[in-house]
């Protein structure tokens, strides 16, 4: 297939293209060259490149930048959806369109809830994951009108190349401050308490590349291990993989009230047979390799 990826330079992008061209697939791959929301640029593009599935990567990914221009993040995580939806309705209406939003449009749950399944409502509690839920709800209006529209909701996913603004690659680049001498013997948290989902990409990748296939049918797909951890085990995890012990501070901008969000992949294992593979702690050790690398670079 020919499939057009946008947001291509983004952490999930720089893993998902050479993903799918292994797969044997012709790959056509925006940035920030192509304005997400331009719908004009979008549609031009979409028209020029007819592609047979596309990846809705583009937006802003996190929270704490949603929360500092919540404008900019309604513009791209919205406005970008409507753009490439209507493109694609216009000009490929053939395509699948993967619509990549968030387990975090469900919000929390009290901890000890069970994993959240596609038919639970969507409750955003941020101004990233209203976005992200703005657009499900609108890729479902276009499903409805007869566009091949999967609604993507993964839960928290980590690996080399994320951004220090995540948890669990904050947790790694601290650390490996720590063993460079770059940094005290402490390291800034938020509440240790609070429980996610996490994945490796690579897991991730592949679950969107078996739903470009079209053995899948259109609908809302999670992307999800069904297992949870605490933040606190996770920086556990680090510190022992590290051999480091360092003083924890929590850092008051960070905390946020204890909850809960896992993931149930069922309905995505029934469709492709997808199941994540690498260990969480195979996930840390190649996060903190990846740290390593990059600073020693600096």
């Amino acid at each position: 297939m020919r499939v057009f990826v946008t947001g291509a330079s983004g952490f999930v992008g720089r893993h998902l293209v050479p993903h799918l061209r292994a797969r044997g697939h012709e790959i056509v791959a925006t940035d920030l060259e192509l304005d997400a929301s331009d719908a004009a640029a979008v549609a031009e593009f979409v028209a020029r490149t007819g592609p047979d599935a596309i990846v809705h990567l583009a937006g802003v990914s996190s929270v704490a930048a949603a929360r500092q221009d919540p404008a900019l993040a309604f513009r791209v995580n919205y406005l970008g959806a409507h753009a490439l939806l209507e493109a694609t309705a216009r000009h490929a209406p053939r395509a699948r369109v993967l619509l990549v939003g968030t387990g975090d449009a469900y919000g929390s749950a009290a901890p000890g809830a069970l994993p959240f399944s596609e038919a639970a409502p969507l409750r955003p509690g941020s101004h990233y994951s209203r976005t992200k839920a703005a657009a499900d709800l609108l890729g479902a209006s276009y499903c409805e009108r007869g566009l091949d529209v999967l609604r993507v909701r993964p839960f928290n996913h980590t690996g080399a190349g994320q951004s220090d603004a995540f948890v669990a690659s904050s947790f790694a680049r601290q650390l490996v401050e720590i063993e460079r001498g770059t940094r005290g013997d402490t390291i800034e948290v938020g509440n240790l308490d609070s429980v996610r989902d996490f994945l490796d990409v690579s897991d991730v990748v592949e679950a969107y590349a078996l739903l470009c296939e079209p053995r899948a049918p259109a609908g809302a797909y999670n992307v999800a291990s069904g297992r949870g951890v605490s933040a606190g085990a996770l920086l556990q995890c680090l510190c022992a993989l590290a051999r480091l012990s360092p003083r924890i501070r929590v850092d008051a901008a960070r905390f946020r009230p204890t909850d809960q969000s896992i993931g149930d992949a069922s309905r995505l294992r029934a469709a492709t047979g997808w199941a994540p593979k690498l260990p969480l702690e195979t996930t840390l050790e190649r996060l903190l390799a990846h740290w390593r690398a990059e600073l020693s670079a600096r």
